[in-house]
């Protein structure tokens, strides 16, 4: 095992907090809740990871909730590399796993080895989605912008001409990591075609 000499890995992890704020630069295509302004990558993690901690009770029994905060915190940091992906732009989604993949790898690659493979293992368990904590991190990350868009009169469903349908698709993944939080996002997304603003 290598060690690393403590300056050394200050220095690693110093280049590497000064990286990761570049994530408060991403602008994603969702918006607030209150429909002022869009909302940035930093702040989206942000709010997912305290959704954890709100929603901890609608995991799966046994669920690592410290675990998913984690996931959370690291899950978007590729984007400071490879941008947001918009999930309902088929050709973006395409080249996604690829450019993210990469950003991963340098990324974490700036750490001190043994943080940086622990971050990326978490990076990596997110993307998998075979653990309930991933599915269940995986579900927040979804859940958020139904919630901001039923709030904010569809939000970027009718600025991108986005179909009910396509939603309900994105739905199974929240169904899949917390089935009332599913019930719950579905019921928003009726409600929404209901009052116009969401397309069928």
């Amino acid at each position: 095992m290598t060690i690393v000499p403590q300056e050394d890995r200050l220095n690693a992890q110093i280049a590497f907090a000064i990286e990761i704020d570049k994530l408060k630069r991403v602008i994603r295509r969702n918006h607030l809740i209150d429909g002022s302004r869009r909302e940035n990558d930093a702040e989206h993690s942000w709010y997912v990871g305290m959704l954890a901690m709100v929603f901890g009770e609608h995991a799966p029994p046994g669920t690592d909730i410290q675990r998913v905060v984690a996931m959370l915190l690291v899950h978007d940091l590729v984007e400071i590399d490879a941008g947001d992906t918009f999930i309902y732009d088929p050709e973006a989604v395409a080249v996604q796993e690829t450019a993210e993949r990469a950003a991963a790898d340098r990324l974490f690659g700036m750490l001190p080895p043994a943080q940086g493979a622990w971050m990326r293992a978490l990076w990596d368990e997110f993307e998998a989605r075979e653990t309930p904590e991933a599915r269940f991190a995986k579900a927040l990350d979804r859940f958020a912008p139904i919630l901001a868009n039923h709030h904010n009169e569809g939000g970027t469903w009718p600025l991108f001409k986005v179909r009910a349908g396509q939603v309900r698709e994105k739905v199974r993944v929240i169904e899949e990591g917390s089935p009332s939080l599913g019930a719950y996002a579905l019921e928003l997304v009726e409600l929404s075609v209901v009052r116009g603003h969401l397309a069928e």
